[in-house]
């Protein structure tokens, strides 16, 4: 179902791989000229190629989100490229704990923080003045379900997504009566090279991460991607400042 974003510029953080190439190659196939981010550049040019293969526009820029000169280029970029941001799809982000709370370093720390708190908050503080002078937009970031509960192994990223939630919440009431929306997506686990790398090595793992949700499976990044692009959408010109969980009713139970 078409969505009239065609004409439009979508901006996607962490569109290398995964739930942001995924929603790259969605805002493409609506007819949106997609600006991809990502350290990968291999991977970022890859999201890039493939949009170009099927018609579309679109230019990568090689962003460290966690490098305030580096997201300000980024964001310049983008207006060289295209005039305007419409959407942006704050996806960039890490995970790397392996174990309990004690068990963490403060290098574990300050690297989950900066990369899925910092440069969130980096990203909107540069989107925001681009949507303000333009009149509007849609700014979509991604946390987890692990923002919205407890993530036992996983404490420093769980309070890193619970932060995106808490951004993404305070910056839809500062900016609701500017026609700019801001919203959280909320995975829970979706099949991604991150989920390969974590579960390969032990089957038992992947069988744990399908019994808990109640679908029965693990999620896909096309299933992401299309709840990214409905919070974009006019459909939901009433909805901000929410954390969207798209987890087979994990959160439900």
């Amino acid at each position: 179902m078409s969505m009239s974003f065609s004409g439009q510029v979508a901006l996607v953080t962490g569109g290398a791989a995964g739930i942001g190439r995924a929603t790259a190659l969605a805002f493409a196939a609506e007819g949106l000229k997609v600006v991809v981010a990502d350290l990968d550049a291999a991977g970022g040019e890859g999201t890039v190629e493939l949009i170009r293969n099927n018609g579309g526009e679109a230019l990568f820029v090689s962003c460290n989100v966690t490098r305030e000169a580096d997201v300000r280029q980024l964001m310049g970029r983008t207006v060289e490229a295209y005039g305007r941001l419409d959407y942006a799809f704050n996806n960039a982000g890490i995970e790397i704990e392996q174990g309990r709370l004690a068990e963490g370093s403060e290098a574990e720390f300050d690297a989950i923080m900066g990369v899925n708190v910092k440069g969130v908050w980096l990203c909107m503080k540069y989107q925001l003045p681009l949507m303000l002078a333009q009149g509007g937009g849609a700014i979509v970031n991604t946390a987890s379900v692990a923002g919205l509960g407890a993530a036992p192994k996983m404490s420093i990223y769980s309070a890193s997504k619970h932060a995106v939630i808490g951004l993404s919440k305070s910056a839809a009431i500062e900016y609701a009566k500017k026609k700019i929306r801001v919203n959280a997506v909320c995975p829970a686990v979706i099949d991604t090279d991150m989920f390969r790398r974590a579960y390969e090595a032990d089957p038992r793992k992947a069988e744990f991460a399908a019994a808990m949700h109640p679908v029965g499976r693990i999620g896909k990044v096309e299933e992401i991607a299309s709840a990214v692009l409905y919070l974009c959408s006019d459909g939901a010109a009433f909805t901000t400042g929410q954390a969207l969980a798209v987890d087979g009713g994990a959160t439900a139970i």
